[in-house]
């Protein structure tokens, strides 16, 4: 069985959590653990996007990006089947 800790919540959150574990037919822990799997997604691509913005900034750094993007397409063309 894999471990566990507690966390403390509001009571709001755990009538929340309770309400979508009961319409979903999960348990409780299932229906967290896939909120915060959807939370950690969304904040890495945010992040993602941030940085790109970023590098879009910087003219030169931009440039560097894109003749690097435009090697590695280049490797798709070396005549191998796919």
């Amino acid at each position: 069985m894999p471990s566990t800790t507690t966390v403390r919540i509001s009571t709001k959150t755990k009538e929340q959590l309770r309400e979508l574990a009961s319409r979903s037919g999960q348990k409780m822990q299932a229906v967290l653990g896939e909120a915060i799997e959807l939370y950690r997604r969304q904040r890495f691509l945010e992040e993602a996007n941030a940085a790109f913005a970023t590098l879009r900034g910087n003219p030169q750094a931009w440039a560097a990006e894109a003749e690097e993007r435009a090697a590695w397409d280049m490797a798709l063309a070396d005549g191998l089947e796919g």
